[in-house]
Formats: structure tokens, sequence, C-alpha cells
């Protein structure tokens, strides 16, 4: 990726260091500006369909480690019968597909929190988790390809997606990013700033890498959210960090099963927060944050900046938000 393409993407050199919490940061400016009063909308819960893939060769088909459905959605390869791929759907089902288009390995996944009928978190204006996320990851999908990085989504479209569906595509295409972006929820309380959080992991053998991405895209989210003038809520160890289950491995299944791809999980606002809901909900806003992450990403593609943000984070003994477990689920027409 170029300067050029760096530029294009919003990427200003960094500015000085300076301290935040007592931790030496280091921030790249955001193109954001204080954002002009806007009407609040909500953005669409589909996508428009993408063209129908080119369906590939049976010889190319016998090589593939995941293939794009008629329908556009991403699937996993598991088996092959004769000129048929097996493949594991976004529910965990095992079908069989002819008319396939083999995955050409992306140089970033990314992750859309929840879909379908599982909505996560949802704010006071009634925007959905799912809905936010899912378009703040077409944003960074946007900012990524215009830059040159082949980028793919684990799910384009508004439809449930199990947890292990979505590791098993990442650990398939063993991308050199992997990023699950959400917003949050139910936080400690008021916040000087944004309370933006990203986790790393610290149980695989790509844990290093992984503290380093999280903390790039930390100090992009908050350089961008920033100039926002609203009430800000966070916990008080907002910041890049880890979660480790009972068993000292990583909490979080994203983290956990995605060992050996260097991988970090987004809770880039709380959309609990009834003025973090508001500005969620503008379109404006989706794109500032698509973009934001997008840099984090590319910085840490092409640059060896070390991120900033750490924090040592607390004990936490009440579970995370439930979801990305194959009940009641239903597949996507593929």
């Amino acid at each position: 990726v170029t300067l050029l393409a760096l530029v294009a993407c919003g990427t200003r050199p960094p500015h000085p260091r300076f301290a935040r919490a007592g931790v030496a940061t280091s921030v790249v400016a955001s193109t954001t500006t204080e954002p002009p009063t806007t009407t609040t909308t909500f953005p669409p819960t589909t996508v428009a369909a993408a063209p129908r893939p080119t369906p590939s060769s049976p010889s190319a088909l016998a090589n593939a480690k995941a293939v794009m459905s008629p329908n556009g959605v991403a699937l996993t390869v598991t088996g092959h019968d004769g000129n048929a791929v097996e493949v594991l759907t976004p529910c965990e089902n095992t079908v069989k597909l002819t008319d396939a288009a083999v995955i050409a390995p992306p140089r970033v996944i990314l992750d859309p929190g929840h879909g379908g009928g599982e909505p996560g978190a949802v704010g006071s204006n009634k925007l959905a988790e799912k809905t936010v996320n899912l378009a703040v990851s077409q944003q960074t999908k946007a900012a990524l390809d215009k830059a040159g990085v082949a980028t793919l989504l684990t799910h384009a479209g508004d439809y449930r997606m199990t947890l292990t569906a979505r590791t098993k595509l990442v650990t398939a295409l063993k991308p050199a990013a992997f990023v699950s972006i959400h917003h949050n929820s139910d936080p400690d309380g008021p916040h000087d700033g944004p309370g933006s959080e990203t986790y790393y992991q610290v149980a695989s053998s790509t844990s290093a890498q992984s503290k380093r991405l999280a903390g790039l895209i930390y100090e992009e989210v908050v350089a961008a959210l920033r100039p926002y003038n609203v009430a800000w809520v966070g916990d008080t160890d907002a910041g890049a960090k880890y979660r480790q289950g009972s068993s000292g491995d990583d909490y979080y299944a994203v983290l956990r099963q995605t060992k050996g791809v260097v991988a970090a999980l987004a809770e880039l606002a709380f959309i609990n927060n009834p003025p973090e809901a508001d500005l969620l909900a503008r379109a404006d806003v989706q794109q500032v944050e698509g973009a934001a992450v997008a840099r984090g990403i590319l910085r840490y593609l092409t640059t060896p900046d070390p991120g900033s943000g750490f924090t040592q984070p607390y004990a936490r003994t009440t579970p995370a938000g439930g979801g990305g477990r194959g009940n009641n689920c239903q597949d996507p027409p593929l």
C-alpha cells in the first residue's frame, strides 16, 4: 500500500505524542471535523445484492478452502464429492454446491457482530447493534478496498452466523488480520471522551501482533470520535486490553478460536448510551468509524507502529452478551 493510498483513506502523519492516563499514546490525526447537525436516520438492515459470482471450474473447486455461494454467502469448504464442494453454512449445517466461486485468500477479514434474529444490544432509539456493525464493517471494507487491500466480510448481509462458522472461515483463509466489529453496552459510567475498547489475544502465538493491531485501532477510533461533543460513557478500564476465561484462554470466541491468525475485537462506542446511539444512527458517523478502523488496520499492515492505549483490565465475573450459537438459527438462501 503506497503512502498515496494511505492518504486517500484519510491517514496523516502522526502528530506529537501525548499522555493518556499516564500512558504514552501516539494518535494519527483524523480528518473528522466538528459535525454539522443532521437528521437522524437509520441505515438499511440489508445490503444491495452483489452481482452473482461466476462459478469456478471443478478443478479450481477441488483446491478451494472457502467459496462464495451463488447468493454471495461466504462458506468454508469441509470436503469434496466429485464436482461438488461440501461446505459449512452460517448455521453450521453441511450442504454440497457445484456452482460456487472460489474465494482467494484475502489480506483482511472483517466480522460484523451479530445479525439476523440476533440483534445484539439495542439503543434507546431502537437502533440494533447488528445494523450499525454491518454498516461500519461495509465502510471499513470500502476504505481498505480503495487502498488496494483485499478484504472479505464474514457475512455481507443481515443474517445469523454462528461463532464457529465465522472463525472456521477465518482459520481456513488465514488473513494477515482479522477484526470483529461491535458496539458496546452497560458502561461503568460517564467517561472523559469516547469509551472505545479493543481486545487482543493473550493465549496465541500471534498475541504480540494482536496487541499491536488492537492498540492501533483503538488510537484511530478514539481520535476520530473525540471531536463529537456528546456525553460519553465508558468502563473505567477503557482502552486496548484483554479478557481471559476461567481456564486462562481468551474469553471471546472470535479471539480464542482464531489462534494463529492475528485477531482483534473492537467495541467502538456504547449503543445503549442515548447520545451515542443517536450518533451511530447517522451514516456520516458510520463512515467516520469505518474509516478509522481501516486506518488502524492499514497502519498495522504497513508500519511498525506499536499502538497504544493499553490498559490493565479489572476482573469481570458477569458474562458478556450472549449470541453466536446455533440454536434457532436459520440459514440464508445460498
